[in-house]
């Protein structure tokens, strides 16, 4: 009987120590129990245990923690580059002869003269053409005397003389019209005159009066700018969000306060492997010549992301290994949490995984507590090594 006494008194009290240490702990304050959390769509939930952070709100003030909240919003990315204006190789036109000769009189004479598309401005003096025109008149005569002729096949021929040297003519740039003028005044031009095919400015200029030509030497360079290109060099992992037609802007050093605007027309196949960098090509309006060839620019390219799970670039961390983020959960408790993120657009990155719409992660300080807790495990680790 004494016996049974002694074993419910025992009993007794290892209920009471159990009940009391219970109490103990839950009086030091555990990590409040977390949200239930909706599961993540790319990601299966992690069988671990989350590793949390304590960390008073007396210290959070302290160390100047602020906290952010994960949330939808319209992400707009913006590229930059610095470019530079060339001319629009579609509006440029190289005038040559296609006869040789002597240039005998210049109509433009200067390097920068803006011309009319059919403005004349040169002739020359070619004996090789003369000769051809006299060619022509004399198959024109020809022809009409064999066209009287009863023989079949003879008025043929005489057409064939004349279509022959016609197209002598036509190949060296004889319009129509003076074809035709040839043809009604029987006198031969000694010059062949030459017009620009364009509107534009002359941009080189070799001819001189007096000086030989010969069949393909390049005598005027006419460039349209009404429109010009822009070329910047964008690095390779923002190529992805460029597209042709994409709407561009671009400032001027000398005319930092006004915004030009063009498009995307062209990106090139290739990558610089020394810069790491793959240029673009935009077509901007310039009606009154602003842009000049040659000249530097900022060029900036909007990407519109659409409305994205975001959060503020300072509440990620870079460990080196990962990314992490610091979940609010609630007391002073942090839950450290690896977060796989996206885009960056201005001062935020696209959420992939790992956050969810409406939770509070620490938008500073995540160095600082990051490193308080790597130093409360150590002394942890050291006061477990002495017992």
């Amino acid at each position: 009987m004494k016996a049974c006494h002694v074993l419910l008194v025992a009993a007794l009290l290892i209920l009471s120590a159990t009940q009391a240490l219970t109490q103990g702990h839950e009086g030091h304050g555990g990590p409040p129990a977390a949200e239930p959390q909706a599961k993540l769509q790319a990601k299966p939930p992690a069988e671990t245990q989350p590793e949390i952070v304590h960390i008073s709100p007396q210290r959070q003030q302290q160390i100047g923690v602020r906290y952010a909240t994960v949330e939808h919003r319209r992400l707009v990315k913006e590229l930059r580059a610095v470019a530079r204006v060339v001319y629009n190789e579609k509006a440029l036109a190289t005038i040559t002869s296609k006869v040789g000769g002597w240039i005998e009189r210049l109509y433009v004479n200067t390097t920068g003269e803006f011309v009319k598309k059919g403005q004349r401005l040169l002739d020359i003096y070619s004996p090789e053409l003369l000769a051809t025109q006299e060619e022509y008149l004399v198959a024109l005569r020809a022809k009409r005397e064999l066209a009287r002729s009863s023989y079949p096949g003879v008025a043929e021929s005489g057409e064939t003389l004349l279509e022959a040297a016609r197209r002598r003519l036509e190949l060296w740039d004889i319009s129509q019209a003076q074809i035709e003028r040839l043809e009604r005044t029987g006198k031969p031009t000694k010059t062949l005159s030459l017009y620009s095919p364009l509107d534009g400015y002359v941009i080189n200029k070799e001819a001189l009066e007096g000086m030989e030509v010969r069949p393909g030497m390049p005598l005027y360079e006419i460039a349209n700018l009404s429109t010009v290109w822009v070329e910047g060099d964008f690095y390779e992992y923002e190529v992805p969000f460029i597209e042709t037609g994409q709407q561009a802007e671009v400032r001027l050093p000398y005319l930092p306060d006004e915004v030009l605007f063009g498009r995307v027309r062209y990106i090139y196949p290739y990558l610089n492997v020394e810069t790491r960098t793959v240029r673009v090509r935009m077509e901007f309006p310039n009606p009154q010549v602003r842009l000049k060839p040659g000249m530097y620019a900022n060029v900036n390219l909007d990407v519109d992301l659409g409305h994205r799970l975001a959060v503020p670039a300072e509440a990620l961390l870079d460990t080196g290994t990962k990314t992490v983020a610091f979940v609010d959960r609630g007391q002073g408790y942090l839950e450290t949490r690896e977060v796989a993120a996206g885009a960056k657009a201005g001062n935020y990155y696209v959420v992939e995984e790992g956050l969810q719409a409406g939770e509070r992660v620490v938008a500073s300080a995540n160095f600082l507590i990051a490193s308080e807790s790597k130093l409360r495990e150590a002394l942890g680790g050291a006061a477990h090594a002495g017992h």
